[in-house]
């Protein structure tokens, strides 16, 4: 077995562990998505607009032919997070790359350095040297989609566009599954839809930073729409009711909750 399909192979049974069933290898499990975040971190705004702009014009195609897609690039302002008491806006990017299958994910970086067009745009930003690097690091979080929203949605592409990025961190697993179950089979899913704040992915995150967490996304047309659908949410009977069930007391220890502005060219 080449390490290549091994890696694969093992990915693939991880999944299938976390859904306490096996899954084929390279497959993905029952039409679940495998979402990829990446947080880019940048010396400068310059070096953040630079890299920008290559994505919008190759990175985000390349992506795509690569199979993943939509793509989404978005950036976190000043202004829109307030809580964050920002002196400036933020200077990463973050990314959002859907995968079908655990393979998409494990090659994805070779089939990005064997894409001509990519390498031929991209060498300013691809090959810079040690002393004055594109950017300074990235981190990634790998995340299995939820059963009962297995695949990314694009709710809609207004330029005023606000996209929410939210982290549920629990203290154990047993209180992250709750939390799972509180948002599929208790209904609270159901709730944000009915109250107009519809979802890009909901997902359990598999490999990453502050575990176990849920991570989700939701889009709205602009700030109002965000306002109103979080205030329709909170008013809800069947939330108020849920919110207070015993069996999901401290499913939650901490929350982290970013609002976003689409880059150039993001497909979300």
């Amino acid at each position: 077995m080449q390490r290549r399909d091994f890696l694969a192979a093992s990915v693939s049974a991880a999944v299938g562990l976390t859904l306490g069933r096996s899954a084929p290898a390279a497959e993905e499990p029952q039409g679940r998505q495998l979402i990829e975040i990446r947080t880019y971190h940048f010396a400068s705004p310059q070096k953040q607009a630079a890299f920008e702009k290559f994505f919008a014009e190759a990175g985000i195609a390349a992506f795509n032919r690569a199979g993943v897609e939509p793509v989404g690039a978005f950036k976190l302002l000043a202004k829109d997070n307030p809580a964050l008491k920002l002196g400036a806006d933020s200077t990463d990017l973050y990314v959002v790359l859907p995968h079908k299958s655990a393979e998409s994910f494990i090659t994805l970086e070779d089939r990005l350095v064997a894409d001509e067009p990519l390498q031929k745009a991209g060498a300013g930003i691809l090959d810079t040297a040690q002393s004055d690097p594109a950017f300074v690091r990235y981190e990634s979080s790998l995340l299995l989609s939820f059963e009962l929203f297995p695949q990314l949605q694009v709710p809609g592409t207004s330029p005023d566009r606000l996209i929410q990025l939210r982290t549920y961190e629990s203290h154990n697993r047993e209180r992250a599954q709750k939390k799972l179950e509180m948002f599929q089979q208790g209904g609270e899913l159901t709730i944000f839809h009915r109250s107009g704040m519809p979802g890009v992915f909901f997902g359990e995150a598999l490999i990453g930073t502050k575990l176990p967490n849920l991570t989700y996304m939701l889009s709205f047309e602009d700030d109002a729409a965000q306002k109103k659908g979080w205030a329709a949410f909170k008013a809800d009977p069947d939330w108020k009711k849920l919110s207070k069930e015993d069996t999901y007391k401290d499913t939650v220890s901490n929350i982290t909750n970013l609002l976003l502005r689409p880059a150039a060219g993001s497909q979300i």
